[in-house]
Formats: structure tokens, sequence, C-alpha cells
């Protein structure tokens, strides 16, 4: 199987991209913000856009080098590349938006068969809904046998239940690929369920190239840690002191972290007692947010007067619960624990 390797920098406006990664078997994924540079990695892959210096090849075919002065056109690269957009010819049936890749009937039948979308082989584009594109677009880029294939946030034109749908059929092909993937996402559910490998990109910057169990059990900065859904995040100190919570943590002995985190799902009541001791909130309700099946109780430590977004952390509990702990929190009876083993120690 190839290795994909990839070492590349470009210019962005005001940042620099700097991607470098290798991929074999395993699912790769980007995961980041819109605008760090997840995309224009994915393009640089493809041939759509080149890089300013570094390397990328597969195998031993190089794609891109800027040294030896090679840039092999995106014809010649044999890269399947799902755009989120489809990209679709909007002249074309769905017939021939993918026949013109494959160039044999026969096997166009067979992936409009593969890919559940024989009944509309003779509809164009605008008169397909957003499933049966991405069909489309899905069976045209496995028209071409491609050697790597790259997703670029696949279901973000989907409604949840398609995009369940389609992500289920994006993974049965990924399984029976023999080839280097890779996923660009927002999303961290997406890329949890996807990849086996995951990278965050920030400000065009690749970090934290982690497994991924090790990348949501320990990620190691403020970036990585919102990105798998991290919602309470505050400054400490050498000392323990967490200013943004307001209150003192315990710290692993030689402990150099700069930010903590702690999952919502994480907190536990204690009993008054215990106030005033380290890792425990005296909380104070401030606002309900209810979910489908959860609802977020969000909270500060009752006499924590920053005035820091993060000073207000998110407790998630079961809906038949929030009435009495409102009441608690009402009387002064609400007293939150953080458990020092689950804490992320953030090193940036």
């Amino acid at each position: 199987m190839n290795t994909l390797k990839v070492d590349i920098t470009k210019k962005l406006g005001k940042i620099t991209l700097r991607s470098r990664f290798e991929v074999s078997g395993d699912r790769f994924a980007l995961l980041g913000s819109s605008g760090s540079g997840k995309t224009m990695t994915l393009k640089c892959i493809a041939g759509i856009e080149k890089p300013d210096s570094g390397l990328i090849a597969l195998g031993d075919k190089v794609l891109f080098d800027s040294s030896r002065k090679i840039n092999l056109p995106a014809r010649k690269r044999n890269v399947g590349y799902l755009f989120q957009d489809y990209a679709l010819f909007p002249n074309m049936t769905a017939f021939d938006n993918i026949n013109i890749i494959s160039g044999d009937r026969l096997k166009t039948m067979e992936l409009l068969e593969r890919f559940n979308i024989a009944d509309v082989a003779d509809h164009k584009p605008s008169q397909m809904s957003g499933g049966q594109c991405q069909r489309t677009a899905l069976a045209r880029m496995i028209a071409s046998d491609p050697e790597i294939i790259l997703l670029d946030e696949p279901f973000s034109a989907l409604d949840n239940y398609m995009s369940t749908i389609i992500e289920r059929e994006i993974m049965d092909l990924l399984e029976t690929f023999d080839g280097p993937s890779v996923l660009v996402s927002h999303d961290r559910n997406e890329v949890y369920r996807m990849c086996d490998t995951i990278g965050v990109m920030d400000m065009g910057e690749l970090t934290e190239v982690k497994p991924r169990d090790e990348f949501f059990d320990d990620p190691t900065s403020v970036v990585a840690a919102r990105l798998t859904g991290c919602k309470n995040i505050s400054a400490v100190d050498d000392s323990g002191f967490a200013s943004d919570w307001g209150i003192r943590v315990t710290l692993p002995a030689g402990s150099t972290c700069r930010y903590i985190g702690y999952r919502a799902h994480y907190l536990e009541r204690v009993g008054k007692e215990m106030n005033g001791e380290a890792n425990v909130f005296d909380a104070k309700v401030e606002r309900v947010i209810e979910d489908t099946f959860e609802t977020a109780v969000c909270f500060r430590q009752r006499d924590n007067d920053s005035s820091s977004p993060d000073s207000l952390l998110t407790w998630m509990i079961r809906k038949e619960d929030v009435d009495e702990m409102v009441k608690a929190s009402s009387s002064g009876n609400l007293f939150l624990k953080i458990d020092p083993g689950h804490l992320m120690l953030l090193e940036r």
C-alpha cells in the first residue's frame, strides 16, 4: 500500500499554510475551523493549487517537489476528490457526469447501480436531491480508480438524515479502498466515527497529529480541546488557581500547563461540607439550555467576578434533573466537584 507524504508551505493572505503528515492504510482527518487551511491542503494534493514550497509524494511517485521543479498536473495525479458542493457538470445528466470520467458505459451503469442512482441516470443535477447529487459525485470519484481519496466536508450540504445515510456509504467505500484517504471536517463526531488518525489545522498550522482515541483523550492545546468538544477551559497558574473559573484545582506535581480543560459530563455534585475545598464550585446557575435529549446547565463560581467568557461553565445533565439543580442553586446548596484525574492539561 502506498504512503501519501505531504510536507508543504503556501502563503494564504495573512497566514502561511504549513502541512506535514503521512497517510498509509489508516484514514486521516484534518479537523479545524473555516479558513484554517484544510481545504487548501486537499487542493494542493489534488493539483488544483500549487504550494509555494515542499513535497507531495504517493509512494515512489512524486506529485510535487519544489526543489526539483516537479508539479504533476491534476489529471495525472489519479486523485479522487469529493467536493463539498459536488462540482457536477450542471448541463450533464448523472450518467454523463460519471461516464465522462469512466469512459466505459458498462462501468458507468455498474456505478449507478452501486450507488443507488440508476433511476436518476437521465436527470441533471438541478433535477436531483442533495443525496442523489452526492451519490453521483461519489460514483464519479470512484470511476477513475483513484489511488488517493480526498473528502472535503462531504456532508455539509445535506440534512441530518441524508448525511447519516451518505456517511455509511462512504465508510463502506473506505473500508474496501486500498489506498490513503484524507477527510476534511470541522465536525468532531464525523472524524471520530470515520477516521483513525486526526490532525488539528489552526491558522494554517497542522498540529496535534495523533491516533483518534489519544487525540480525544489527551489534547495538548486549547484549540484541540475545543475541537474535541471540551466546553470548560481556563488559564491556570503554577499554584493551581484557575483564574477564569475562580477556584483552585489540584494539578499533578511538576505540571507546567498554562491552561486546563474539563468535559461537561464529568462534573459531580457533592455535599455542602466540601464548600471551600480545592476542585469544588459553589455553583450559581445562570442559564439553562435544552438540547434534544440532555440539558446544558451554565453556571459560574458564586463569588467569581471575572468578565472572561470562560468564567461561565457548562454541566450536561438529564432533563429530569434540571429543576432540582436550579432550586439548589437558588438556595445556595449546589456544589460541583472536578475530578483532577479527568483534567486536560493544555500546554498552549
